[in-house]
């Protein structure tokens, strides 16, 4: 996959070089550019940003530097030839779209995404009216709640799409068993000691019996989607909530 990320900071993407995301790169999973937005302006200021017409509070990111970023990364024009309807651009925005699992697993099927770090009061409107007329433009945002800028919301979203690749995460299957693969939230996870503080591992885990194990950590599951997160569980899902998973054999899962 490659991702392309515009952004007035581009230095907040270096953490990117490390931990899993960072292999990927080097193994040539992900190839992955950032574009500083000053280098599409034409004053000795390198201004991005002006006062909203209207008026009120704030700054407006102009649409000049990032119409010509976004030219230099993307085609004038839908290739009616590309099956996968070309690269989808990424707006992060409260107004958006939530990013969710799901969505993190449609992503991570595309060829190419290409992110658009707004700041300020956002990015003036005719930016997303414009390369809609272009390609897939979506707004997407990480709940509700207002960030200084995109950067964050990327990072987030980049991490959620990434590790979805094949190749990234080295053991597959971990990627079953986590929160919101299912629709349920992720049960609790314990390794040695046995005993730590006075707590103990629950003997079920201890057992070596597969079927009781699948079953604990499915209800545990129900139990902690039911207390933080009730809006996830469906009629059916609270009807099911005490059958064990359809592979009740119990899995290692490696974490980073």
């Amino acid at each position: 996959m490659r991702i392309d990320i515009i952004s007035i900071f581009p230095e907040f993407f270096g953490v990117l070089d490390i931990s899993l995301l960072g292999r990927a790169r080097q193994a040539g999973l992900i190839d992955l550019s950032v574009h500083n937005l000053r280098d599409f302006t034409h004053d000795r200021h390198n201004t991005v940003d002006d006062t909203p017409y209207g008026g009120g509070a704030g700054m407006v990111m102009k649409p000049e530097p990032w119409g010509e970023a976004l030219d230099s990364i993307l085609p004038t024009a839908p290739d009616p030839d590309d099956a996968d309807g070309g690269p989808v651009l990424i707006f992060p925005s409260p107004a958006g779209e939530q990013f969710t699992q799901a969505m993190a697993r449609e992503l991570a099927q595309e060829t190419q995404l290409v992110f658009g770090c707004g700041r300020y009061e956002g990015i003036d409107q005719r930016v997303v009216d414009h390369f809609a007329t272009r390609g897939r433009v979506r707004l997407v945002s990480l709940g509700d709640y207002v960030l200084n800028g995109g950067e964050v919301a990327v990072m987030a979203m980049i991490e959620a799409i990434g590790r979805l690749i094949p190749g990234v995460v080295g053991n597959p299957e971990s990627l079953v068993e986590e929160s919101h693969e299912d629709g349920l939230l992720e049960y609790p996870s314990y390794t040695k000691p046995a005993s730590w503080r006075g707590l103990d591992v629950p003997p079920v885990l201890l057992s070596g019996n597969h079927g009781a194990i699948a079953t604990w950590r499915h209800e545990k599951q129900i139990e902690r989607t039911r207390l933080v997160r009730p809006d996830l569980l469906s009629a059916d899902t609270a009807d099911a909530e005490l059958l064990p998973p359809a592979n009740s054999k119990s899995r290692r899962r490696p974490r980073g």
